[in-house]
């Protein structure tokens, strides 16, 4: 299969995805919640770091639909390659950046684009815990606030070396539901210079399907994709009956945005639901009554589309992005420190699935804390994310599980990089001797 590598050689499934048009702020939500999140070109100013990547993620053979008001332009096909120039020009190309902050993570992602999709260059993850205590007081902590400025004053940081003039910058669930989300988000942007937009609901949802699009199984008539987050999980509903089977991977695209039958956004998750029922200290009980309210909610949207009843004996797969799938991942595999060569792209039967999540119930806490996948950031959460891709399994039965070590931000950057055109053959590409002079 063709991929990336990374800088320890690993190799990785390609990213060809398509990310569907207007998937920024297209939901019907008004008001903070449902403002859009526009992409910020122009300087940005300006622990512990993951440090610098060097991954390439491939995205040849995705057809990209036209991004409001900008101009439709097609990714290379599989049998073509673009002139010598312009893989020349993406050497020194323009750095894109994409940011997400969560309501348990800030996470950033710099590339420079390549001749068949991008270069990671430096990449950054901290869990800042931001939604700590919202879903009940409606109102972000001075102390999450605290954590998360610092975090974010780091990517600036990085924003700022590498010279970018290309980026998205997005919030989700907590500072959708804060009463003081875009205050927080002001602040921010006094301190660190970062502009970050709220992302509506089916923003997020569409991105994340985007950013992990190169593994669907376009052979399965029905796939799940789901991105379990810490105050909120996307929900995508893939018909892959609706692809033109003629042309498959052979052809010059996979066409994403067509195949989407349905999607929900659920208000619950890992963080919300450890804080409503309990993360260090889980019983058996206790996550039963975790999947229980899981499944709850999960109800009218099944009530609505009974996709129970069509996935009935037809091919059928759930695509997970989110740390709870990779863990859970990491875990089966018996990772001694986790790895994303190994976990990105990798199949677990859901039975696996489910025994890791039995196997971590009778743990401890502390015995959690040694799991070299989970560590005591993840401890008291991993419970929470696990009963909700329970109550996934059992409301829709499915054989295979894949998992994906990436998402919101490749959505992010791909969208980016699709709207610049940076693919189309005679583009010349902006050097750094062609940037504008900073103020």
């Amino acid at each position: 299969m063709e991929g990336f590598e990374d800088d320890e050689g690993g190799q990785h499934a390609p990213a060809s995805l398509r990310p569907p048009g207007n998937f920024v702020g297209s939901g019907s939500n008004s008001g903070p919640a449902g403002a859009d999140a526009v992409p910020h070109r122009g300087p940005v100013i300006g622990a512990r770091s993951n440090g610098s990547a060097t991954s390439t993620v491939v995205a040849e053979g995705a057809a990209q639909p036209a991004p409001p008001h900008s101009t439709h332009h097609n990714l290379p096909r599989h049998d073509s390659r673009p002139p010598r120039h312009l893989h020349d020009a993406f050497a020194d190309g323009e750095v894109y950046g994409a940011l997400d902050l969560g309501t348990n993570n800030c996470r950033l992602l710099l590339a420079r684009p390549s001749r068949r999709g991008f270069r990671v260059i430096d990449a950054f993850s901290r869990i800042i815990r931001l939604g700590e205590g919202v879903t009940q007081s409606r109102t972000l902590s001075e102390a999450a606030m605290q954590r998360t400025l610092e975090a974010l004053k780091v990517c600036a940081g990085k924003m700022d070396r590498h010279r970018v003039e290309r980026a998205m910058l997005v919030a989700t669930e907590a500072c959708r539901i804060a009463d003081n989300g875009a205050e927080f988000l002001a602040r921010a942007r006094e301190a660190t210079g970062l502009d970050i937009q709220i992302l509506s609901r089916e923003g997020e949802a569409r991105l994340a399907v985007s950013g992990c699009a190169s593994l669907v199984d376009t052979s399965c008539d029905y796939v799940l994709v789901f991105d379990i987050g810490g105050g909120s999980s996307e929900l995508i509903w893939l018909d892959m009956q609706r692809l033109d089977r003629n042309a498959g991977r052979s052809g010059d695209r996979l066409d994403v945005p067509a195949t989407i039958a349905a999607w929900t956004s659920l208000s619950v998750g890992v963080v919300t639901l450890a804080e409503r029922f309990g993360g260090r200290h889980v019983t058996r009980d206790m996550f039963e009554a975790m999947v229980d309210h899981v499944q709850d909610m999960l109800a009218p949207f099944e009530g609505e589309h009974r996709f129970a009843e069509r996935i009935a004996n037809r091919r059928v797969h759930m695509l997970g992005t989110s740390g709870t799938v990779t863990t859970v991942a990491g875990v089966h595999l018996g990772l001694e420190r986790y790895d994303r060569n190994r976990v990105d792209g990798c199949w677990l039967g859901s039975q696996s699935a489910r025994d890791v999540t039995y196997r971590l119930l009778d743990r401890s806490y502390a015995e959690r804390i040694a799991e070299p996948c989970i560590g005591r950031d993840r401890a008291d959460l991993v419970l929470a994310g696990c009963a909700i891709l329970e109550a996934l399994m059992r409301m829709w039965p499915t054989p295979r599980l894949r998992v994906a070590d990436r998402g919101l931000r490749e959505g992010i950057l791909m969208q980016l990089m699709v709207e610049d055109g940076v693919w189309r053959a005679g583009r010349r590409r902006r050097g750094r001797n062609d940037r504008p002079e900073r103020a």
